[in-house]
């Protein structure tokens, strides 16, 4: 396929240039109905390109194609035989995906590492999940994906499991052995979806981890906003083989997405698989380069260890990691991520991308260089400088792994819209929860609706908040309460 093309921008182009007079939504009207205060903030770039997609991009019965060329261009620069654009994020992505492989009351098998997004498709469909646990790392409190043998046990149990679902790469960079997990699946005649919102970037550069669609994944969801060019909510889900229907998952994605989807997100995605198809190999050849350099710099900071290969992966850890998620453990500086990040946004005005009790991380793309991390590594240096003044920080008391599994003791859809009451955390400990409480980033749920708490979670969620941790799902976001089931 000719990639120079992009269909998308190129629809906008003709709108603009043909001056077509919209009499429908949105209803600023090219930026006119704008409040000129708002339009001295975005620009009116954005409301003149912000049309509807049918009679707006193309006419109303889509007859130009635009959207589905645009589509074909995005399958055609991956490998995959299929791709759905959505402008919903793959929040809602992977929930389409799950909805494709699964409906309710049927089992499906979900890394217990899954974000808080897969949880909610498990609440609004009431697919019965069957947890399969990661790989704990006792001397880093870290959890790395489920290995190959765990998902064959778990189907073992399961077998009327309908698929499965894994998360690759988690938000640490760490990834998953997909290709022997679609081995198990496969063998059993079973899809596997992979979560891959942090692997957009994956197939254009060999030196990278192998991707989804690669490892012989029959679903992939992935979010072009995080590692690509995309705008914010840009997603796309892709799909091989004959396990999971393109009519099915287009359905799935109809049923839950929005009837007004951006152009602008649109325009972005189309304009990224472009950008990869024709320069990708040479920018990730400079990211990769750049990565290995501030790792280098990095680790010559006294009190900073950057996570490498050697921690991460190896027999009982991950399979592979992306070298371009920068982890650093700041345990030796006596302060958290909490902290630290906190500082280093107040004093340098940089925002790191996810922080826990022991480690800071910063996330580098293609769109970095040496001017960017050299104002990362004055700051880092700055807060080596300065660990002193954050010290003594609050203890998060973390529990062993066997403690931070709770029992799934009610499928997650009917404790959450179950009758419910709202009680002190020192009452909780036994009682069945009816909510999430996410630790964000990255997002992985602690404990989910339906799960039976314990002391040592409680315990954990109320040190890590006053150490600084947020759990922004949370009905009370300070834990001191927490929303239970009802006792009848």
């Amino acid at each position: 396929m000719d990639h120079s093309k992009a269909p998308v921008l190129e629809a906008l182009t003709a709108y603009h240039e043909s001056g077509q007079k919209p009499f429908t939504p949105p209803g600023h009207k090219q930026a006119r109905g704008a409040d000129p205060r708002v339009r001295s903030v975005l620009g009116d770039a954005v409301f003149s390109s912000d049309v509807l997609a049918t009679s707006g991009l193309d006419d109303r019965r889509s007859s130009h194609g635009v959207l589905e060329e645009a589509q074909e261009l995005m399958a055609d620069a991956v490998g995959a035989q299929h791709t759905f654009f959505s402008t919903c994020g793959s929040s809602l992505s992977v929930k389409s995906a799950m909805l494709s492989v699964a409906g309710p009351h049927e089992k499906l098998l979900v890394g217990r590492d899954a974000h808080k997004s897969v949880v909610s498709g498990l609440i609004l469909s009431g697919i019965e999940p069957v947890w399969v646990e990661p790989q704990w790392d006792a001397e880093r409190h870290l959890a790395h994906p489920p290995s190959a043998e765990a998902f064959a046990a778990a189907f073992r149990e399961h077998p009327d499991a309908r698929g499965a679902l894994v998360t690759s790469p988690t938000p640490y960079g760490t990834c998953s052995d997909l290709g022997a997990i679609a081995e198990v699946c496969h063998a059993l005649g079973k899809p596997v979806i992979v979560d891959e919102a942090w692997g957009a970037h994956l197939p254009f550069h060999a030196d990278l981890p192998t991707w989804a669609m690669d490892a012989g994944a029959d679903v992939c969801v992935t979010s072009v906003h995080k590692m690509g060019s995309g705008l914010e909510q840009g997603s796309v889900f892709h799909l091989q083989g004959d396990l999971v229907k393109p009519e099915v998952l287009k359905s799935r994605e109809d049923l839950l997405g929005t009837t007004s989807p951006s152009v602008l997100i649109y325009a972005a995605l189309d304009g990224w698989r472009r950008q990869m198809v024709e320069h990708g190999k040479t920018l990730y050849d400079d990211a990769l380069a750049l990565a290995q350099d501030v790792r280098s710099q990095i680790s010559a900071i006294d009190g900073f260890h950057v996570h490498g290969r050697d921690d991460f992966c190896g027999p009982g850890r991950a399979a592979d990691m992306d070298p371009l998620q920068i982890i650093i453990d700041i345990t030796a500086l006596g302060t958290t991520g909490y902290r630290a990040a906190d500082w280093i946004r107040e004093h340098h005005h940089i925002n790191l991308h996810l922080s826990d009790h022991r480690r800071i991380s910063a996330q580098l793309t293609h769109a970095d260089d040496e001017a960017t991390t050299a104002e990362l590594i004055k700051a880092l240096r700055d807060l080596a400088a300065h660990a002193a003044d954050l010290r003594p920080a609050p203890r998060v008391e973390v529990p062993p792994p066997g403690r931070l599994r709770l029992e799934q003791s009610m499928l997650p859809r009917d404790a959450f819209f179950g009758r419910t009451e709202q009680i002190p955390w020192e009452r909780a400990e036994g009682r069945i929860s009816a909510e999430m409480l996410t630790p964000y980033p990255p997002g992985i749920p602690a404990v989910l609706p339906g799960e039976r708490l314990n002391a040592d979670v409680l315990t954990y969620l109320r040190t890590g908040v006053d150490a600084g941790m947020v759990v922004p799902d949370a009905v009370d976001q300070d834990v001191k309460t927490v929303r239970v089931v009802a006792r009848d």
